[in-house]
């Protein structure tokens, strides 16, 4: 009895070591490039015979991105959103103002509609949080917001390739937002809320 008892516990043993080896782990990254398209609105400018809006321009881009996702189980995870600051070119009716960088971290909570599937779709929403620095407006005089706090919303599919791999699509739509100040007064409102298309790949581990 005793040596069925150790045969059938060596076997429960190494049951349980190969479910869990079978099992996903809940981490997963992606890299991604990314075209930021920008909605580039704004505020009539305070003070200017021109009351026209959207006269404010910040230039599109095209960027790295990396993000870390969690799994809470198969249907629901958590992305971070990564990059490193990014310059923009800001315009005013056209023709160059100045520049400014930006870092637009976000965090999102993910639903997949099909886990399991070789194609998953998902859906995600959160929120952005934008540190705007290195801002040469107008020869110095200008200025930016150096925080911009906002909502995320994103669609996406993943492609397995296999347990590991998979190619990604991916598009969100982000608030960010600025006033604009001249000699520290407020003359005007950016609206950037920028569209990010990207294609990836991603790994699961």
């Amino acid at each position: 009895m005793k040596k069925i008892a150790l045969a059938l516990s060596l076997a429960a043993i190494c049951l349980a070591a190969n479910q869990a080896a079978a099992q996903q782990s809940p981490w997963q990254v992606r890299a991604r490039v990314v075209n930021i398209s920008t909605a580039n609105g704004s505020d009539p400018i305070k003070g200017d015979t021109n009351t026209a809006s959207d006269r404010i321009t910040v230039s599109d881009k095209t960027i790295p991105e990396v993000d870390i996702s969690y799994y809470f189980s198969p249907n629901l995870s958590a992305e971070l959103i990564l990059t490193y600051p990014q310059e923009h070119d800001v315009k005013l009716d056209g023709v160059k103002i100045g520049t400014f960088k930006h870092l637009p971290p976000s965090l999102t909570a993910k639903y997949h509609f099909m886990p399991e599937a070789q194609f998953s779709p998902y859906l995600g929403a959160g929120l952005n949080y934008t540190s705007i620095s290195n801002v040469e407006l107008l020869g110095g005089k200008g200025g930016l917001d150096k925080n911009s706090f906002g909502l995320v919303v994103q669609a996406g599919i993943d492609y397995k390739l296999d347990k590991n791999w998979s190619l990604n699509l991916d598009i969100k739509k982000v608030q960010i937002r600025s006033d604009v100040s001249i000699n520290g007064a407020k003359v005007s409102a950016v609206q950037i809320d920028p569209w990010l298309f990207g294609v990836g790949v991603g790994y699961r581990f």
